[in-house]
This record gives structure tokens, C-alpha cells and sequence, in this order.
């Protein structure tokens, strides 16, 4: 009966918080893209070896899907605001640390604090909007705008990195500051206390802790640095993530408090969205990477030329709250999350055809049909992966989702990176092998998505309350 009653519309205060939460990952999302446009840059400044300047890319990466399920579970132990405020306000000393830096391992080490940060604030910001909204149409309206604004972060902070690095890189670092003091102060005015969880549980699991980030770290590190060095550490340090997941599942069958209930894991619908999760931003990463080089390198177009090319991918900030729900309701989760992979594939095949004399009018089908792809598929996982999880569970799950984002970013750009490095030259022959790969990521996709139709379809239900 309750869920007959349930307003399907947010009020004004909800979407206010809504609106607070969002800049977050707004901020997230510009903070990364932008990055990539700077770079170039950063080495001509800093003086920075190739070496030195992936570790800007790969500090942030490795530090953030290394601590990120940590900082998941402290939300649900210690308190979804407190840990969001507090990691905002680190994420604003460092980033603006980033930006006075004069030497390369002083941005290095400012790049791996924020990464950090961004670890424990994302998964706290996420899990506010699963409990402080009701599981159906409240909450997918709510998790549909807040993947579509990440999803539009990312794609306009290329334009937004383009612009701010024609006038000085640095303020590439200091942009998130102000956009960080807005929302920080938002956040303090709007978002509700909450209660940490009771303090008759034990705290916290410190060697599930440990053995998990140590772990994550390992395997992060595994993938980001595998096109750089030989194979002998590549495997060293997968065995070795490897044994440490396997000390950490001893450890979390023992805990009297473990820091993940193994049995979260055995809800196929959330691995099918995690693994889902990670082809998509890992093909979409891998396809951006492609597509820099290609227009950068190959064809010599400037680092504002190139970012306004790619800007009508952030289509998907526009599409993902207004026709995405609507599809949601209409066609269910699974169906939506479907149909946007196999807009992927078509968009990824639409960019295979790609000539050195290329006009932008036949790049413009594929980066159109990648922001619909996103916009269909991101925001659908993103319910499906947090969707009939306890509350005290939800910054946990957050946790996991945000884990398989950043892993699949990694993944992506590495094999990419890999398949490009492996071809000697950048040719056109190499580009279309390198788009061989988020094809090919796109169409496994698709059959993670099939095989959630095949599950009796609830959310519509859920939809429709």
C-alpha cells in the first residue's frame, strides 16, 4: 500500500540535496577529464619523463579504486554526512595544492590525496541518495539525474580543460576549488545529520580493511602500469592482489564484523551491474583515448579543437534525466540498460571506418550515438547495482559500483594503451585495431544485458509503485 502513496515527484528540499550531491560527482567527473587535456602542458612546466606524467593519471587511479570500498563502508559505520563534508574539504586542500605545485612529485603526491578523498566522498554522496529517497520512482529519477551529471562532468571537462589550460594549467586545479567551496557549503546547509551505526557493532574489520585496500591497490596498479613495464611485475603484482583477495576471504568468513558480507556478493543482479559497470566505462574510456590520440596526433588539431569535437558526447546530461526515466518506466531497467550496449556497439563500429583525411561530419554519428549509449546504460546500472540492498549496506554497495567504474576505466585504458604500444606507430592501422577493443567490450555487454532479461523484470514495478 505504501508504495501507492509514495509521491513520485521530489519537493523542492529534495532536490536541492539532490542538486548538492550532484556537484560532487560533477566536480568528480570534470576533475578527472580535464586532466587528460592538460597534460601535455603539466610535461612542458614540470619538466616531467613520460614515466612521471602517467602517474598524474595513475596516483588518482590507484588511490582511488584502492580505498574507495573502505570508504563505502565507513559511510554506513561512521556516517554518510560526516564522510562526505570531510573528504570534500580534503578533496579541496589538494586540489588546490595541485595547482601551486612547482615540482612533479609534490603534484604526484597531491594527485594521490585527492584520489583518496574522491574514494570516501563519492560512495558516502551516492549512498545519501539510495537511503534518503524511497526504492522506486523517488530514488530513479534521483540516481538517473545523478549519473547523468557525472556522465556530462566527464564529457565537458575536456572543453572546460581545453579552455582553462589556453589560459595556464593551473587552473585546471584551482576551477574544482571553487567549484568544491559551492557544494561544500551546500552540503553543510542542506544535507541532514544522520546516525552512524550503532555503536554495539565492533567498528571496524582493520585487517579486512587492510587486506581488501592492499589488494585493490595491487590489481589497480596491475592494470594501469601493464603497458609500461615488462611482464615479469605485471604478474608479480596480479599474484600477489590476487593472494591478498584470498586472505581477505578468510578473514571475512572469521570477523565477528566483517567489512563486506560475503553474501552481498552472491546477488547475481549486483554482480551482473558491477561487471556490466566495467565494460562500459572501460569501452568508453578506451574509445576516448582512441579518438584524442587520433585528432591530436594523427590529424593535429589542438587541445580546444579536440574537446569541442568530443563535446557533443555530454549529450547524455541531457538525456539521462529527461528520456532515460521515462524508458526506465516504460520498458523496465534491464531492457534500457540492453538497448544502450547495443547502441555502443553501433557507435563504436560507426568510428572503425575512420580515414586520415576524415570530415568532423562523419565523426559526429559515433560520438552522438556513444552519448545516447550512455545515457541509456549508465544510470540504469547504476539503480540495478544499488537496488534491493539494506540501507546499512548501501554506502558498501556504492562502494563496489564506484570500484567497478574506476577498475573498468583502468582496464580500458590499458589494453588500449597496450594494443596501440604493440602496433609501433600511430597509424591508421593501429587506431582501428586499438577500436577493436571497446567493441569489443560493448558486445560483451550486450550479453550481460541479455542475460539480465532473462530475471523477472521488477523494476517496472518499481517504477510504476
Amino acid at each position: 500500500m505504501s508504495s501507492t502513496v509514495t509521491p513520485q515527484r521530489l519537493t523542492g528540499r529534495e532536490w536541492a540535496v539532490l542538486f548538492v550531491l550532484c556537484g560532487a560527482i560533477f566536480l568528480e567527473g570534470i576533475d578527472v577529464s580535464m586532466m587528460g587535456v592538460a597534460m601535455p602542458s603539466i610535461r612542458a612546466e614540470l619538466g616531467l619523463s613520460t614515466g612521471e606524467l602517467q602517474w598524474i593519471v595513475s596516483g588518482y587511479a590507484l588511490s582511488y579504486g584502492g580505498f574507495v570500498l573502505l570508504g563505502g563502508r565507513a559511510a554506513d559505520l561512521l556516517g554518510r554526512r560526516r564522510m562526505f563534508v570531510g573528504w570534500l574539504m580534503v578533496f579541496l586542500v589538494f586540489s588546490g595544492l595541485g595547482g601551486f605545485a612547482t615540482e612533479g612529485w609534490v603534484l604526484i603526491l597531491a594527485r594521490f590525496a585527492t584520489g583518496v578523498a574522491a574514494a570516501f566522498m563519492t560512495p558516502a554522496g551516492l549512498s545519501i541518495i539510495t537511503t534518503s529517497y524511497p526504492e522506486g520512482p523517488q530514488r530513479n529519477k534521483a540516481l538517473l539525474v545523478y549519473a547523468g551529471t557525472a556522465a556530462g562532468g566527464f564529457s565537458l571537462g575536456m572543453v572546460t580543460g581545453g579552455l582553462l589550460t589556453a589560459i595556464d594549467w593551473r587552473w585546471v586545479f584551482f576551477a574544482p576549488v571553487i567549484v568544491a567551496v559551492l557544494v561544500l557549503a551546500g552540503a553543510l546547509a542542506l544535507i541532514p545529520r544522520d546516525e552512524p551505526a550503532s555503536t554495539e557493532r565492533p567498528g571496524f574489520d582493520v585487517a579486512g580493511a587492510l587486506a581488501l585496500t592492499g589488494a585493490m591497490l595491487l590489481l589497480v596498479a596491475t592494470v594501469v602500469r601493464a603497458p609500461d613495464v615488462s611482464p615479469g611485475p605485471t604478474v608479480l603484482t596480479a599474484v600477489a592482489g590476487v593472494v591478498l583477495l584470498a586472505i581477505f576471504v578468510r578473514i571475512e568468513r572469521r570477523a565477528s564484523a566483517p567489512l563486506i558480507r560475503l553474501g552481498l556478493l552472491r546477488n547475481t543482479a549486483l554482480l551482473r551491474a558491477n561487471v556490466g559497470a566495467i565494460l562500459l566505462v572501460g569501452s568508453f574510456v578506451g574509445f576516448q583515448f582512441v579518438a584524442v590520440l587520433y585528432l591530436r596526433e594523427l590529424r593535429g588539431w589542438s587541445e580546444l579543437e579536440t574537446g569541442l569535437a568530443l563535446m557533443v558526447i555530454g549529450i547524455d546530461a541531457v538525456l539521462a534525466p529527461t528520456l532515460t526515466p521515462w524508458l526506465v518506466s516504460r520498458f523496465g531497467n534491464g531492457r534500457v540498460v540492453f538497448g544502450g550496449f547495443v547502441v555502443a556497439v553501433l557507435a563504436y563500429a560507426a568510428f572503425l571506418p575512420l580515414g586520415v583525411g576524415w570530415k568532423y561530419a562523419a565523426m559526429l554519428p559515433a560520438f552522438l550515438l556513444l552519448g545516447l549509449a550512455f545515457a541509456l546504460a549508465y544510470g540504469p546500472l547504476t539503480i540495478a547495482a544499488t537496488e534491493r540492498v539494506a540501507d546499512d549496506e548501501q554506502g558498501l554497495a556504492s562502494g563496489v559500483l564506484t570500484t567497478s567504474f574506476q577498475f573498468g576505466s583502468a582496464l580500458g585504458l590499458a589494453v588500449v594503451a597496450a594494443t596501440l604500444t604493440a602496433a609501433g606507430q600511430l597509424t591508421i592501422g593501429a587506431f582501428r585495431n586499438g577500436l577493436l577493443v571497446p567493441f569489443g567490450a560493448a558486445a560483451l555487454g550486450v550479453l550481460v544485458a541479455v542475460a539480465g532479461l532473462r530475471i523477472p523484470d521488477r523494476e517496472r514495478l518499481h517504477a510504476k509503485g
